[in-house]
């Protein structure tokens, strides 16, 4: 047996089903949908197993874009959108593909 904590992680497994389905997303997008399937993680919980997907190839950065709009720090954001790497396994979770039918249309 190997030491230390083990590669795999059940909400990194969660947020490669939501990829899976979303073909990308950024962080706090996931995060949303993330909350409405699975039970409640933190949103930093989130951002922690994207970075930590990025480094084991579970998900790969697809772009980084600003976005304008109000918020209360300025008036632009950069989002990095994350779309699955060449080490994603997703199954195929009925209950992500239902609630990306439902809730996120092509745009």
């Amino acid at each position: 047996m190997q030491r230390g904590r083990p590669s795999r992680s059940k909400i990194r497994e969660n947020i490669t089903e939501i990829l899976y389905f979303l073909k990308d997303g950024y962080g706090y997008d996931i995060y949303k949908a993330y909350l409405a399937i699975f039970p409640k993680v933190t949103l930093r919980s989130i951002y922690y197993h994207l970075k930590k997907g990025v480094e084991l190839e579970e998900f790969k950065i697809k772009k980084i874009a600003p976005e304008q709009g109000s918020y209360s720090w300025g008036a632009s954001v950069e989002r990095t959108y994350y779309s699955l790497g060449p080490n994603a396994k997703p199954i195929g979770d009925i209950k992500v593909k239902n609630f990306v039918d439902k809730n996120h249309k092509e745009k």
